[in-house]
This record gives structure tokens, sequence and C-alpha cells, in this order.
């Protein structure tokens, strides 16, 4: 019998101790109005419904949350199955968006609260511990990022670029014990790094010394004047303008009405500018003085800041244009569990393309199909007959009263007139 390595028993437990806190798909008919709890906060928050979209791969799969209403804020949140305590664990959110209605401004992401989050009276000032998504408005398209921190928001430094077109994205946030961080937009890597250095929680570590100052004597300016360099003593013989050595006196000029005529000015090509001594090095120069620092006094290191407890997850979104939708909602502490769902949808998405053009498609022959029949060219050629014999003109005016003879006659000239054009046509 073989026994199992200390590394193997180790390595089977880290396997069983995942976890997956929250994962919905809205795969389940109207379950999810009895998972997902609306908010009262206000009478008209708009209303959410569960479809796959206008055009879709699967209508099963791809079905999800869809926002419905246009120029309206959206306020809806659900519990997770347990709650997420994350110390010495890994912590990950991932979502995937399809914005099909091409948005042109309004958000797209996820909050996520701890258990003192109450879900009726969800707001915007609800405070929770995790803001992260798409946001798009106009030319602004970023992914936000942002961690609550001893009750205070701290936005990523780093700018992420949201895509902007109308296919389905993957969304992942990690955050580790190691107080590291991961963001990928479609399992691509968009920014990493350190929570301290990304994001200011803390202080700076070290400040500039408030005691030091630049020496008096400090020689910062790296050229000077060349001493040696003296200006011409004609330089400034040579004027700036100069009449115009083509302009005539014009014949019809009077000195004693206009007065003495004088040629008008034009640029001196011979003129040299203001002059300025060259430049040389600066034999004194010393660099440039840099502000000595010490030891930041205020700065504590904290190796908590990853932590958080977690129990509920919300979107709390406005839109000026409805459409999107929210599907396979992951929060799990196994990046290997959100890498496998992640390929799933990246492997849908593929052939969204195709599905797009094939709804395109449709909707270009239902267009077509729904024009008015235009008349047949055999009806518009067949030519106008006019009886001559039932015109006739009267009128209670009698300067301008006609004869119906004369009447006729004049209808005649103008057929005769028109006659040719129609032959042409």
């Amino acid at each position: 019998m073989k026994i199992p390595t200390i590394a193997a028993i180790l390595g089977l437990a880290a396997l069983t101790s995942a976890e997956v806190f929250l994962h919905e798909t809205f795969s389940d008919g109207e379950g999810w109005t009895k998972r997902w709890t609306p908010s009262t906060h206000r009478a008209d928050l708009g209303t959410f419904e569960v479809s796959s979209g206008k055009w879709s791969v699967d209508t099963e799969k791809n079905a999800g949350l869809r926002t419905t209403e246009d120029y309206r804020f959206y306020a809806t949140s659900t519990k997770f199955n347990k709650t997420f305590d994350n110390k010495d664990k890994e912590f990950v959110v991932q979502f995937d968006v399809k914005n099909e209605q091409n948005i042109d401004c309004g958000g797209s992401y996820v909050k996520i609260f701890s258990d003192k989050f109450e879900p009726t009276t969800f707001n915007g000032d609800s405070e929770y511990n995790i803001m992260f998504g798409p946001d798009i408005c106009g030319t602004k398209a970023i992914v936000h990022a942002i961690l609550q921190y001893k009750g205070k928001n701290y936005d990523l430094k780093k700018t992420v670029a949201a895509p902007t077109d109308v296919y389905t994205h993957t969304y992942t946030l990690s955050i580790k014990p190691d107080q590291t961080y991961q963001i990928l937009v479609d399992g691509e890597e968009k920014a990493a790094g350190k929570l301290e250095e990304d994001w200011d929680f803390l202080p700076p570590k070290t400040i500039k010394d408030p005691e030091a100052s630049k020496p008096a004597d400090w020689v910062d300016e790296a050229e000077i004047d060349d001493p040696s360099d003296v200006k011409p003593e004609d330089w400034d013989s040579i004027p700036e303008f100069i009449p115009d050595p083509e302009a005539t006196k014009p014949e019809d000029w009077d000195d004693d009405m206009d007065g003495e005529w004088e040629a008008p000015s034009i640029t001196n090509p011979e003129y040299k500018g203001v002059w300025t001594p060259k430049r040389i090095p600066n034999p004194e120069y010393k660099g440039a003085w840099e502000h000595p620092e010490i030891d930041n006094p205020e700065y504590k290191l904290d190796d908590s800041i990853y932590h958080y407890t977690f129990d509920n997850l919300g979107f709390d979104l406005w839109q000026v244009k409805a459409g999107t939708i929210f599907n396979n909602i992951l929060v799990t502490d196994d990046a290997t569990e959100a890498k496998k769902l992640r390929d799933e949808s990246l492997a849908l998405a593929k052939e969204e393309v195709k599905a797009k053009e094939a709804y395109d498609e449709q909707e270009k022959a239902k267009l077509e199909a729904e024009k008015p029949e235009q008349p047949s060219s055999k009806e518009t050629e067949e030519p106008i007959e006019i009886d001559l014999d039932d015109l006739s003109v009267e009128s209670d005016t009698k300067p301008v009263e006609k004869k119906e003879e004369e009447v006729k006659e004049e209808v005649k000239e103008e057929v005769k007139e028109t006659k040719p054009i129609k032959d042409e046509l």
C-alpha cells in the first residue's frame, strides 16, 4: 500500500477547502426572483428581467439579468449561500457583461457587501466593501476597482479600459492574502500589483525631510551666458522694418489733401532679431538638488488590507439606454474554478459575431418585407387621357371670365407641349 506524502495530503486539503459562495446563472426560469431582493428605496427604480437578449449563441446559457427601462436607476441584490471571510484566502469575483444596446452612458458593475447590508434600502449611499466592473459614458470607458478601507472608498490609481462593443465580456478581480491583486478582462491581465502601491490606503512610507532645504549657494543652472561672446557693433543698426522698395505713390495722391506720401513698411530681410549671447555649460553646476527623505512617522504597516467579510452582492446602476445583460456571477476562493467558468464563457463569446450577423440579416429582411409595395412600371407608363369635351370653366368674377371654347383651346396647346416629354419617358 502506497502511503501518501505530506505534500499530497496538503494539496488535497487545499483542493477540498475551495468554496463557491455565489454562482448565479439565472437558468431556472423565475427562480431568480426568490434569490434577488429589489430595493424599495425609491419608487421609480428600473425593473430587471431574465433574457438572452435580441440575439445570442445559446438562449439558455446566454440568459442573464437584463435592464429593461431607459433613463433609470437600478438596485437589486442577492445573499451569498454563506458568509465569506477571506482571511488567509484568495477572493475572486467574476461575471459576464453584454452591453448589446451599444451603451452610451451607464454602469455595468457589481458591489459586494458585508453582513451589515440592508437589501430593501439599498441605494447609492449604501456602504460596500468592493465595487468592480465596467462603467461607460461617452468617451470614458473604464473598469472600476474601488476598495473600502476603514470606512473610506479608494479607487485604483491605474486605468483599465473597458470594451465598448456589443458582445459579451468577462471581468475578473482577484485579491490574495499576500496583499496583491489581479484584474482580468476576457482572461487577459489588465492590471496587477500590490494593494498598498496601487491604492492610496496608507500614507507614504517616506516623506521629504521638513528640516532640509536647498543650500543658498547651490548652483542648479546647467548653462550660463558665454561671457566672451560680445554683440557686434553694427547689430542694432539694422532696422526690423524698411519702406517697401516696390511701392509707388498713387497717381491720384494729392499731397495737399492727403499729406506727404510714405511707402508702406515691410519686414527687413537683413534684420537679425534681438541679440543674445551664446550659452555654455556652467562650470559651477552641481546638478538638480534632491530633497532628502525620511521615514514617515505616520506610516504604519498593515498586512490586513486585503481582509474583508462578504455576505451580499448587488447592482446599483444608472443607465441612459437599457439592455445590459449580466450572467455567470461568481464569488469564490478558488481561482481554478473561476478560470473554468471563464473559459466556458469565452468559448461562447467567440461565436457571438456570427450570431449578431445572423440577427442583423433577419432584421434587414424584416424591414424589407414591411416596405409598402411600389406601383409597377407598367402602371406608371400608361398615358393620361383627357376628354376635352367634358371640360368647362365657370367663374363668378367677370374680369377673369373665359369662354368654354377658349379654355378648350388652351388645354389642347398644353397637351401638345407636354406630349414629347411623355414620349421620351
